[in-house]
């Protein structure tokens, strides 16, 4: 047994008061975290292990207290071990919404699932946002640095990295010029917490109600910049009246944290730039993967995403560079997933 098996199976007893625990990996997220399900009889819990953390500044634990003292559906905490770096949570299953959505197979079927989804994230748009706390949330933020880093993220890994683009030092400028109109049109915007990865993957199903994982990367941004994760999500494919539904049941739901001066025509135009910002973003990302790791797994979201990030670019002329350099760089019909 190694050490940092010993001290994990000696946290687990001491919390638990168990002597015969099975202790099984869980596939991951995309970070460096761990999973493992616990086991003992009948019962079974979620044991996250990370890096060793502060309580009082650890962001995943700043955001859940906060996130549950304001009525959103979180996994309860068990136990934690901070030097290291333990946490031991509720298990939630392994119903996830996109997992419910494959098996359905009937968009009128899921939009009940969506609805409970939209019901949790309009409690962080809205509650969690207007009772202020000292929660990490609320003091980091989509500004325009963040978004514009997001962009570049998508810049290197995807059109410099894994397309191999060669581009001018002109274009490189001029492409820079659209980011940051971007993302300042962006950073405009009146912000609520966002959860900032809120998909289909982060969204569990227990006993008929919507769990939200994942949060510890919340900050203040626009709206829509969640409601692109969840809408235009690369792990499912919602179609287009579904969404126009689900978008009219959130603003009905969000009419007391929503602006006075609230225009539909200018929220619908911020939707369309925070989907090419935010889906842009996810191809990054997809690509980094590949890029720096040379993991293949999430090579097949790439062109789905990519045609949203086109379409969205369709709509505005202003930034024609950047669907040139999709055009040009093959990135369009490139078959992401046989590299």
């Amino acid at each position: 047994m190694s050490v940092v098996e010993f001290f994990v199976e000696s946290f687990l007893k001491k919390t638990l008061s168990f002597e015969d625990i099975k202790i099984l990996p869980l596939a991951g997220d995309a970070s460096n975290r761990k999973y493992y399900r616990i086991v003992h009889a009948e019962d079974s819990w979620v044991l996250m292990k990370w890096e060793p953390f502060n309580p009082e500044e650890y962001p995943f634990l700043s955001v859940l207290q906060h996130f549950s003292q304001n009525g959103v559906q979180v996994p309860k905490v068990v136990g934690m071990s901070p030097e290291e770096g333990l946490v031991l949570l509720e298990d939630l299953g392994d119903l996830t919404l996109e997992r419910r959505f494959w098996e359905n197979q009937n968009q009128e079927t899921v939009t009940f699932f969506y609805r409970m989804a939209l019901d949790e994230i309009i409690k962080i748009h809205g509650q969690a946002t207007q009772n202020k706390s000292n929660c990490t949330a609320f003091k980091i933020q989509f500004d325009t640095e963040k978004l514009l880093w997001e962009l570049n993220y998508g810049k290197d890994n995807l059109i410099l990295g894994v397309l191999k683009a060669d581009l001018s030092s002109k274009v490189h400028e001029e492409l820079q010029k659209i980011f940051l109109n971007i993302c300042e049109t962006l950073h405009k915007e009146p912000k609520v917490i966002c959860h900032r990865d809120y998909h289909s993957r982060n969204l569990m199903i227990k006993r008929d109600k919507m769990f939200v994982i994942d949060f510890q990367d919340a900050r203040m941004g626009p709206v829509q910049y969640d409601l692109v994760s969840l809408f235009k999500d690369s792990y499912v494919d919602l179609q287009d009246e579904t969404v126009q539904q689900l978008m009219n049941y959130y603003l009905d739901k969000s009419k007391d944290f929503l602006p006075n001066n609230f225009s539909k025509e200018h929220f619908d135009k911020i939707y369309e730039i925070q989907s090419l910002q935010r889906c842009f973003k996810a191809c990054g990302s997809f690509a980094s993967f590949y890029h720096q790791r040379g993991d293949k797994r999430y090579l097949k979201y790439l062109s789905p995403t990519l045609k949203r990030v086109f379409k969205c670019l369709n709509q505005f002329p202003q930034y024609r560079l950047f669907s040139d350099i999709l055009l040009d760089s093959g990135a369009l019909e490139k078959q992401f997933e046989t590299m």
